[in-house]
């Protein structure tokens, strides 16, 4: 146990000299996921808010007025035009200086006084599919309120109230599994170099001459790599809590545990690419389109899974950031622990398997 416990430290300590040689291999461990979590905290935002609106009152009374003040004092809309006519709101719409346009016809106030139904038009530009249908649901909502406290009380008053993001802030979930997406490109491009690099520089036949067993390989260069890992997730969390207010509400511990079985995996994958491309070029590249683009697209890091189309929800299962957002979302805002998890914490150690067993099996100390 010693003879072994000594040369996986020597190759841990190998790896991580050549590690501290490399500054560009720095850089990606420590500046890019701290720029990534910067970037896209401040950048990727789901809150639609200052909805441009362009309003033409032909009512000019004081009842549209006040559904008008109810439109800007929403928060979510911002009154910044006003027509003299239906044609120049469209016009406003064509060319991008609004989103939509509230009509009010001449007979609202009367219409409204004498209990009828008072019609109110919103235009929406249907370009930006997403935000059209987020302003809509506002403005029937807006317009609901406004039509309940002018003609009597509401036959049902409703209180909604919203548990683990009571502020509906995008950031809130957006955060936690940024942290996923990063680990999973930081970890898999980082190994994906080290073997890779080891043929390139003529160093293997040093490897394969030495007593080294390829388990002991493979573990001695995850080591340096592991501990990289979950300093950039401790870093990510920091950022997440305390510049960006994301609640902590769960177990750090717990959190730090699936993060080890989640980046086991990825680092055995990265390996498993460089050994068996034995290129780094191709080899980082491999890794970038085979982690990026599911971590993002596949995981329900921005797009719900629920939503997807059948065959895409069966493909998501093979996409080990999916169960690390899942359990980083329940930790961090709802507060969870393993008996909600471990459904997923499953799916992280069945990858993490996968992922050591790969890198076992491809990779060669043999000089072909």
């Amino acid at each position: 146990m010693s003879g072994t416990r000594r040369r996986l430290l020597a190759m841990a300590r190998k790896e991580a000299i050549q590690l501290r040689r490399d500054p560009r291999s720095l850089i990606l461990a420590f500046i890019l996921p701290l720029l990534m979590i910067l970037l896209f905290g401040y950048a990727i935002t789901l809150d639609v808010l200052n909805i441009r609106l362009a309003v033409v009152d032909r009512s000019s009374s004081s009842t549209s007025l006040r559904l008008v003040d109810a439109f800007a004092r929403s928060g979510y809309f911002d009154v910044s035009e006003w027509p003299a006519s239906p044609s120049e709101a469209e016009e406003a719409i064509r060319r991008n200086k609004v989103t939509g346009v509230l009509s009010i016809g001449p007979e609202f106030e009367r219409d409204l006084a004498a209990g009828r139904a008072a019609r109110v038009q919103l235009l929406l530009d249907g370009s930006d599919a997403n935000t059209a249908s987020i302003a809509l649901n506002y403005a029937g909502a807006i317009v609901a309120a406004f039509g309940g406290g002018s003609g009597g009380r509401p036959v049902l008053e409703v209180r909604s109230r919203v548990w683990y993001n009571e502020a509906l802030e995008s950031r809130a979930t957006i955060v936690p599994g940024l942290i996923a997406v990063i680990m999973s490109i930081i970890a898999a491009m980082l190994t994906s170099l080290t073997v890779a690099r080891e043929w390139e520089r003529g160093t293997m036949e040093q490897l394969a001459a030495t007593p080294v067993t390829r388990v002991e390989v493979i573990v001695g260069k995850l080591l340096p790599y592991l501990a990289i890992g979950l300093l950039d997730l401790a870093i990510t969390c920091v950022v997440g809590v305390f510049l960006f207010s994301v609640p902590l509400r769960g177990d750090l511990v717990l959190l730090f545990a699936t993060s080890t079985l989640f980046l086991l995996g990825a680092l055995g994958f990265g390996i498993f690419l460089s050994a068996l491309l034995r290129s780094q070029l191709l080899a980082s590249q491999a890794s970038l389109m085979s982690t990026y683009m599911p971590a993002l697209l596949l995981s329900g890091f921005i797009f719900s899974i629920a939503n997807m189309p059948r065959v895409l929800q069966v493909v998501s299962l093979i996409v080990p950031a999916r169960y690390f957002v899942a359990i980083a979302r329940g930790i961090f805002l709802k507060g969870v622990g393993l008996e909600v998890l471990w459904p997923d914490v499953l799916g992280l150690a069945v990858y993490s398997c996968v992922g050591l067993g790969l890198a076992v099996r491809v990779f060669r100390k043999e000089i072909t």
